[in-house]
């Protein structure tokens, strides 16, 4: 959703399609998710849940269409869930100190927006301590999995190129601002 949104800023501001394209090129480079899961989805076509998870249980590394995650383990804190979440996002790029990201936190269907806010304080404070600043932010049910409770964190190092696009006027179903 981040790539939609920047490219069809920049297309929008008259790039050109290899402009286009490049930008499409580096946001996806530059951008890192992870998801978890408390509760599987039902997909209509199946008519039962994807996967089952016990009430102690949660999935990390969880795909947007109720794939299960690479890994369950017992329930954990919000603090500890974000530092699963953020921790491989951050090394994996690798991002460092000093960089600026734009932050989304994503609600799987059925998490109250109450909590991805509370999840989003915990991912702030992580990127905090490691010297990386949110320069935009995003918090809500924007790609869904059905009912899926859970959240996903998708961290953008973003320069002020990509910044300025995120700040472009949209007017949208899903996004809303500018206009």
């Amino acid at each position: 959703m981040l790539l939609e949104k920047i490219v069809g800023a920049g297309a929008e501001a008259g790039r050109s399609l290899q402009e286009v394209a490049d930008l499409a090129k580096k946001v996806n480079e530059q951008g890192r998710s992870m998801g978890m899961a408390l509760t599987s989805c039902t997909v209509p076509a199946a008519g039962k849940p994807t996967f089952d998870l016990a009430d102690d249980e949660m999935e990390v590394g969880i795909g947007i269409h109720g794939e299960p995650g690479r890994k369950r383990l017992p329930l954990a804190s919000a603090k500890e869930i974000a530092e699963m979440l953020v921790d491989p996002v951050v090394s994996d790029l690798p991002y460092g100190q000093g960089d600026s990201v734009i932050c989304m936190v994503n609600g799987m269907g059925g998490t109250p927006l109450i909590e991805l806010y509370l999840m989003y304080n915990e991912v702030g404070a992580l990127l905090d301590k490691a010297g990386i600043t949110i320069a935009r932010s995003l918090v809500g049910n924007y790609i869904t999995s059905l009912e899926m409770a859970g959240c996903s964190v998708t961290l953008l190092k973003a320069d002020d190129d990509l910044v300025g696009l995120w700040d472009a006027p949209v007017n949208t179903a899903g996004l809303r601002w500018g206009v």
